[in-house]
């Protein structure tokens, strides 16, 4: 999971529009402020092992979110934050110790090839299938954003959504990426530390177009975050997972 030294983050209120506007964002660039509790943040939420199900305060590691699929059951996080871990749940939502849309198991993972046969950076994309609850799906509780590949690299700005592993409340920030390299894409967002690897990038249409990961797990400051820029391995397996009952 992302790398990055203990900080102190100060998250601030917006009570000015003074500051330059995202133009598909939901606030001033380069500004990370604590998430609101809206219909966007419930399909964000933490990954927690299966034996802190129930008391997930403090035990959470990842961050994922739901991205639409035919049954209704997908989220999408970091291939680092799903390969060698044990059994796992979703908590989409989470906020102070509640699971205010409930627990999800994770019963299936699918990784890219390029991540199973080398650990790629330019692969550390990933989807999970979570169980039904009460014969519906994660996505008929909490929606599901649309996952978007072969977009530009900051074509448009994007809200990045993510749980640091020292807070029980999300925060967020939008900017506009930039190209690290012709697979890797950079943010810069301050207070994104470890914990927020698998954060969606959504840009102002409801597509994720990056997740927090990729080179050096998504970071080894705070400050600045990656993520791969989502192509055609993505694609392939986004197809797959979205398929599997």
């Amino acid at each position: 999971m992302k790398r990055v030294l203990s900080i102190v983050v100060v998250l601030v209120a917006l009570t000015s529009a003074s500051a330059a506007v995202a133009d598909d964002g939901a606030g001033p660039f380069g500004v990370t402020v604590t998430a609101g509790a809206g219909a966007g943040s419930a399909r964000v939420g933490v990954l927690v092992p299966a034996g802190r199900a129930t008391r997930p305060g403090g035990g959470h590691f990842c961050t994922a979110s739901v991205v639409r699929a035919r049954y209704r059951n997908l989220v999408v996080t970091a291939a680092h934050c799903l390969d060698g871990r044990g059994e796992l749940a979703f908590v989409p939502g989470y906020r102070d110790g509640r699971a205010p849309y409930g627990v999800w198991r994770v019963k299936r993972r699918f990784m890219p090839r390029g991540w199973v046969a080398g650990r790629r950076e330019d692969s550390d994309v990933a989807f999970a299938v979570v169980a039904p609850r009460g014969g519906k799906g994660v996505e008929d509780v909490v929606g599901g954003y649309r996952l978007a590949t072969g977009t530009a690299t900051g074509a448009t700005a994007v809200t990045v959504t993510g749980y640091p592993d020292s807070r029980e409340t999300p925060i967020s920030c939008t900017n506009k990426p930039t190209a690290h390299s012709p697979t890797q894409q950079r943010i810069e967002c301050p207070g994104f530390a470890g914990g927020t690897s698998g954060s969606p990038w959504v840009n102002g249409d409801g597509q994720v177009v990056g997740i927090l990961g990729g080179h050096d797990d998504g970071g080894t400051t705070p400050d600045v975050s990656y993520s791969v820029v989502l192509g055609a391995e993505v694609r392939r397996l986004y197809r797959d997972a979205a398929g599997d009952p």
